[in-house]
């Protein structure tokens, strides 16, 4: 009887190690990857919520920027958009005494959304002149940006330099109107 009962204890003992077993690998891990995989979930969701309600407070400010981005980016035809930069260009040369010697505008179309104007320009003048000319470009309204600055003097005393610059401005092609949210 002995024998009887330790075989019955065995087959229940093993029993029981193979129900945890496949209860381990059929239950619980997946539950725990599952719990693991929604509490992340729950972070991010919980993050974007955050960066939402930041968003949200800013509203006023960033719809202004846009505003202001939009009135300033360049109009969406092409000659007309040169025209605007060479103009402003020119009339920041000559309120500095920076001399223009060449202008080459080249257009990129980044996207449907919006096309750049880069500008290659080469100007002469002196070190103030051309300091001047440099920030007329950088504190005016239009969308320009300057993405890179080459400065090289062509005689020993350096009274003279020349600037190479590259220039991009903005085109948007068709500037989407705002939508006010109500509260």
């Amino acid at each position: 009887m002995k024998i009887d009962n330790r075989q019955q204890f065995l087959i229940v003992l093993v029993a029981v190690a193979a129900a945890l077993l496949i209860g381990n690998s059929l239950i619980y891990t997946p539950m725990a990857r599952m719990w693991t995989a929604r509490s992340k979930q729950i972070k991010d969701l919980s993050n974007q919520v955050k960066e939402g309600n930041v968003l949200i407070k800013r509203e006023a400010a960033l719809r202004s920027q846009w505003n202001n981005m939009t009135a300033n980016a360049l109009t969406n035809n092409t000659s007309l958009a040169e025209n605007q930069v060479i103009s402003a260009l020119n009339t920041w040369s000559r309120g500095t005494g920076a001399d223009i010697t060449s202008i080459m505008p080249q257009w990129k179309y980044d996207s449907t959304n919006y096309w750049t104007l880069n500008c290659r320009l080469e100007a002469s003048g002196t070190i103030a002149t051309l300091s001047q000319f440099l920030y007329r470009i950088e504190q005016g309204p239009m969308a320009l940006k300057l993405d890179s600055v080459e400065l090289a003097a062509h005689e020993p005393t350096g009274q003279q330099l020349t600037l190479g610059l590259q220039v991009s401005g903005l085109a948007l092609l068709q500037p989407q109107p705002t939508k006010q949210v109500k509260r």
